[in-house]
């Protein structure tokens, strides 16, 4: 069995899975204050994402730890040439989790509001930034013989930023939908309206960043020569425009599942592109970084893969357990009760 090849498909499932999940969240922190107005709906968003925002970073961590033991090197040069951009991340994602914990410590509204704005600039900052960085890796980066040769401000180019908005767009529409059925009253009906509206923004920017990585990266050539991975995006075609009609068919808990398919595909056909690299040299592709020559040895990745088929669906199957315990729409009071939020 070729691991470096299977541990590739585990690594894009993993990214694959943490976007679709923490996306809504991520969405939810930006965007959710769209559709509330005064406190108690405010705590009505912030509630509805309360148990799972941390349950879903865990796919974060594990994407990160996989990255590490399955392809040392490449982990190893993304921390050394984009030290700078991924801190940005990490920081992001820090002060979402902080404002989360902490807006409901005390009851002063300027409290509240700090933290509620704290929560909606570092969730859009991650958004954005995962998607420029996820742009970069599409596009390709300056490696060459000596290593990486670009900077920070390089990685802000218009096909990253392009990406950057994709990513904020999906997760604004993901987030709308997850507050649409996972509350109740004004802001479910608002979240709808919202998310019915942003269809077509993100409709609009999904076929311009499709068209900038026709003419601009590489992505393309893996589809031409394998024609059956063209089922990845056209069932991301056709998973968008199935939540757009589920929703307006007052479904907005199947349309929530069709954009969390959506999302998967998306990810999972920018890595069907861009395999069998990790991080592509726009210099040579000599010098991208493979699974073939970045990768551990097959011994550990074979330990490594017998690991992961056993823990996986435990965590899975815990997820499923956590979304299935809390499948009901959540009230502020409810979970204050519970001491959840």
């Amino acid at each position: 069995m070729d691991y470096a090849k299977l541990w590739f498909v585990f690594w894009a499932v993993l990214w694959s899975g943490y976007f679709a999940l923490d996306g809504f969240d991520l969405g939810v922190g930006f965007s959710g204050w769209l559709a509330a107005e005064g406190e108690e709906e405010r705590k009505n968003v912030f509630s509805s994402i309360g148990p799972f925002w941390d349950g879903n970073e865990v796919w974060l961590i594990t994407a990160g730890g996989a990255t590490f033991a399955a392809f040392p090197a490449v982990y190893a040069c993304l921390f050394s040439w984009l030290y700078p951009a991924l801190f940005l991340i990490l920081f992001a994602l820090i002060a979402r989790g902080v404002s989360l914990e902490f807006r409901g410590k005390l009851q002063s509204p300027g409290w509240q509001s700090f933290w509620a704005r704290t929560a909606a600039v570092s969730s859009f900052l991650a958004a954005l930034l995962f998607g420029v960085a996820f742009g970069n890796l599409f596009r390709g980066l300056e490696i060459g013989a000596d290593g990486y040769s670009g900077t920070f401000f390089g990685l802000l180019n218009p096909y990253a930023l392009l990406t950057g908005l994709l990513f904020c767009a999906f997760f604004f529409f993901h987030g709308q939908l997850w507050l649409s059925f996972k509350t109740a009253g004004p802001v479910a009906a608002r979240a709808g309206r919202l998310a019915a509206k942003s269809w077509y923004a993100l409709a609009l920017l999904l076929a311009v960043f499709l068209a900038a990585s026709w003419l601009h990266t590489g992505l393309s050539g893996n589809f031409i020569v394998r024609r059956s991975l063209l089922a990845l995006p056209l069932g991301l075609v056709v998973a968008l425009a199935a939540a757009k009609l589920l929703l307006a068919r007052g479904l907005p808990g199947k349309a929530f599942l069709a954009s969390f398919v959506s999302i998967a595909l998306f990810s999972l056909t920018g890595f069907a592109g861009l395999y069998p690299a990790l991080l592509a040299s726009r210099l040579d592709p000599a010098f991208s970084l493979t699974v073939y020559n970045s990768s551990s040895s097959p011994y550990t990745l074979k330990l490594m893969a017998a690991v992961v088929l056993v823990f996986l669906p435990v965590a899975i199957g815990y997820q499923v357990w956590v979304y299935r315990l809390f499948r009901t729409p959540l009230s502020a009071g409810e979970l204050k009760k519970s001491g959840l939020y």
